[in-house]
């Protein structure tokens, strides 16, 4: 009996695998510009990822440490630094005095000190310099 199954299995296998290799056949041979084009494109997209993964470097970001030689370097007072990092969270002038509770002059008298040790002439520059030399996270 298990003889009789087995050879009824295999049969039944051999004739699924040819009627799939005709059909495979059949849709190479209908669609072959249509399947080279997705196999040349699915392999230059495995490519890419794959060149990707290998070139971008894995670097494991710990806790921010900020960069006491370049405050020091910089001649950055203390307040120079909050404002700096107040600056990054988007705060308008108003909404720094407000938050320092100092006036709006001192905070454009701060920023206008940040600026030119930064040697920067916008807050968007400032932050970029800021943050490439870690002096804020």
């Amino acid at each position: 009996m298990a003889r009789t199954v087995i050879s009824y299995a295999l049969l039944l296998a051999l004739a699924a695998t040819a009627l799939q290799w005709l059909d495979y056949r059949y849709t190479v041979h209908a669609f072959s510009t249509e399947l080279y084009v997705t196999l040349l494109a699915i392999g230059f997209i495995t490519l890419g990822i794959w060149t990707g993964a290998r070139l971008t470097p894995r670097t494991i970001a710990g806790p921010f440490q900020r960069n006491d030689a370049a405050i020091r370097a910089l001649g950055l007072t203390p307040r120079e630094c909050e404002i700096l990092a107040l600056l990054a969270s988007g705060q308008s002038n108003k909404e720094l005095a407000r938050s320092l509770g100092i006036s709006p002059n001192t905070v454009k008298t701060h920023v206008a000190r940040v600026y030119e040790k930064l040697a920067v002439t916008r807050r968007i520059e400032a932050i970029e310099k800021a943050r490439t030399l870690a002096l804020i996270a």
